[in-house]
């Protein structure tokens, strides 16, 4: 009997303008003529093999904003909150941008001397800006990595990364760093005059109609900028949408435009992965030839979003350490680069006016569609 994920062909309408279209230059919603999408058989055996993972929880497909596929492994279920591990940076970065829009922060070019004046031991740390903290360029020693227990174990966690030794010259090389991310969580808390959570439920989960639990705090209350956060699998879709609707949730825009298109452009490039950048808090890479950009949290979270096509896919992991974590993440690469990328791809047909026909069948866990 075939998988109710895929137990039919079905026909989704795709802008046509945005076909080719390369997500590093911008896009636009759609308009105009429209492409269809077919959802092939092709997709469903790289499912059945996603279900053989052990480590993976969630699997959601979604084309021009028809959910096309959602299956849930190993426990996991469509009500049950995610934990994004690194994947919360780039919401982070959106809540920024709103922060932006909402004229609580002047502009990216703003220096951090603004923010934390008693913890800066040097005057080069002066320079650093908003958008050396977006693109991991601020020039500050890692708190990641072997760096991470020390620094989350300290009594003051914005002192500490302030107090990290300058290693580059701020603005120039990139320096991954969750580090960077805390600072922006405790400019949005000072800027706004609100923590990060209530912020991001006024200005993110309300009008979006999604959930923001709160999550982890350091000991000054400053919500964990870059790690911890929490969605379900579906919210993390809305906010794919979101992005590949150019910050918009039907009439309304969360964030601006403007905002979106920037966010997903490079800015910074690690010299030992080069097909492999940065911009504000999302990755950005070429999946099967095509421009994406992508949340990534540890473990395997993902929210892939390629615009050329009007794909999101979101994928969840568990998120504890173990075994056969690297072989994990390197699968979920290939069901994106070899399975889901090129199935949607080979259904593109220029139609004119066509409009959406047929029916999605997913296993949602029991939730009606």
């Amino acid at each position: 009997m075939p998988s109710p994920i895929l137990r039919a062909r079905h026909v989704v309408a795709v802008s046509a303008v945005l076909v080719g279209v390369l997500a590093s230059v911008g896009w636009s919603p759609p308009v105009g003529a429209s492409t269809a999408v077919e959802t092939v058989a092709t997709l469903e055996p790289a499912v059945e093999r996603v279900a053989q993972l052990p480590r993976m929880r969630s699997l959601l497909v979604s084309v021009d904003g028809r959910l096309q596929a959602e299956r849930y492994f190993n426990g996991a279920a469509a009500h049950r909150a995610a934990n994004m591990k690194s994947a919360s940076k780039s919401i982070i970065s959106l809540l920024v941008g709103i922060a932006l829009d909402q004229g609580h922060i002047d502009s990216v070019d703003t220096q951090i001397n603004q923010f934390f004046p008693e913890y800066l031991d040097d005057p080069a740390k002066e320079q650093i800006t908003i958008e050396d903290l977006l693109t991991m360029r601020a020039g500050l020693e890692t708190t990641s990595n072997r760096n991470y227990g020390r620094w989350v174990q300290s009594g003051n966690w914005v002192r500490h990364v302030l107090t990290r030794p300058l290693v580059a010259v701020p603005g120039t090389q990139m320096i991954y760093s969750t580090g960077s991310t805390h600072l922006l969580s405790a400019i949005i808390t000072k800027a706004s005059g609100m923590d990060t959570h209530r912020f991001a439920r006024r200005y993110l989960g309300e009008p979006m109609g999604i959930s923001v639990p709160r999550w982890t705090a350091d000991p000054q209350g400053i919500l964990f900028g870059g790690n911890e956060m929490s969605m379900t699998p579906r919210d993390m879709l809305a906010i794919g949408e979101m992005y590949l609707n150019c910050g918009r949730v039907g009439t309304r825009q969360i964030v601006s435009e403007g905002w979106v298109h920037t966010s997903v452009r490079t800015h910074a490039t690690r010299d030992w992965r080069p097909e492999r950048s940065y911009g504000y808090g999302w990755w950005v890479r070429e999946v099967d030839g095509h421009d994406a950009f992508y949340a990534w949290g540890y473990g395997g979270q993902f929210i892939y979003v390629v615009p050329g096509l009007r794909l999101v896919t979101v994928m969840t992991s568990s998120p504890n350490p173990g075994e056969g974590l690297r072989a994990h993440r390197q699968s979920l690469y290939d069901l994106m680069e070899e399975e889901i990328v090129p199935a949607v791809a080979a259904g593109l047909q220029t139609r004119q006016g066509l409009g959406t026909t047929g029916t999605s069948l997913v296993d949602n866990g029991g939730a009606a569609l």
